[in-house]
Order: structure tokens, then sequence, then C-alpha cells
């Protein structure tokens, strides 16, 4: 069952993999969370938060490392944090005052960094599309340049062979 923390986290990664491929991996300063990726105006109905304190409290656990969604540096300013949420009647607004915080989210769960592999793993977890230069891989060349006796080079044979129908050709719509 998902809690505040984890749909504000999948909603981050969401904006960030729509931002630009490669985001991801970009730390960022910590205030970009809750002044212009994930701001309560905006997503409270999407994060489905009661209150803005119930915001406010899953961004401080999110800064705060809970689950290990993201580190901060520097590290004194996590642990502050931490404590903060741990705390019976904590200041859900103590993350306002360290704004230039360095945010990296991590992608894996379980605290480990995420290769790229893992990272699109988790972002499909995460119900996130990636976009398609990250979804495919290097361009493939349909004609060849080092064709002989033909100035506009010649179809590859299995692209010929498919689109005349004998050959099936995989990732390809017609």
């Amino acid at each position: 069952m998902t809690d505040d923390l984890d749909r504000l986290f999948e909603r981050l990664v969401s904006v960030l993999a729509d931002d630009a491929p490669g985001r991801l991996a970009v730390p960022f300063p910590a205030a970009e969370v809750y002044e212009r990726l994930v701001p309560y105006r905006s997503n409270r109905s999407i994060l489905r938060v009661a209150t803005h304190q119930d915001y406010e409290m899953a961004v401080l656990r999110l800064l705060a490392g809970e689950r290990g969604y993201a580190s901060l540096e520097p590290a004194e300013v996590q642990d502050a944090l931490r404590r903060e949420a741990g705390e019976s009647n904590p200041d859900t607004t103590l993350f306002r005052q360290f704004p230039d915080a360095i945010l990296s989210a991590r992608i894996a769960r379980g605290g480990r960094w995420g290769g790229r592999s893992e990272r699109k793993a988790a972002a499909r977890r995460c119900g996130v599309r990636a976009r398609r230069a990250e979804r495919d891989g290097p361009p493939v060349p349909l004609l060849r340049r080092d064709a002989p006796r033909q100035p506009q080079g010649e179809l590859l044979s299995a692209v010929r062979a498919a689109a005349f129908g004998r050959a099936a050709l995989p990732g390809v719509r017609w």
C-alpha cells in the first residue's frame, strides 16, 4: 500500500523523467522539489494529501532519506532532517531552511544507486514511460552507404524482405 512518501517520490520520478532524458541521474537543489518540480498547489490531488502539513511531512521524509529514495548533501542536513522526522511533533517546515542542499534521487529501491536499466525499471514501476531517445537504441541506417553500383544505396535485406511480406521484422509496425 502506498503512502504520501511513495506517491511524492513516484510523482518526482515522473516529472524528472518527463523533463529531459537523463534528468533522473542529475543532482539538483532540494528547493526544486517543493518549488518547481512537485509543488503542493498543483499536485495535491495527484498526491492525495489531505493538508499542506501532510505534504510538508512527505517532503521532509523524502529529504531525510527515508526508504532510501533520496540522498542529500551535505550529510549533516540529511541527518538533521532525519532526526526531526523521527520526533513525535516534528517541525514539518525545517527543510525550507536548507534550500541549497543538493538532492540526488535514488531510483533503485534498497538505497543502491541505479544503473541505466535499474532506473528504467524503477520508472516503469512508477508508471513512467521512457522518452523515445531513452527507449530506443542508436538509429539504424536503412540504406547502405557503401553499396556498390547504386548511388542511393541499397535497402537492408531484412527490411526489403519484410516490405514484401516474406519476413517479420521485430519492433517495426507497418
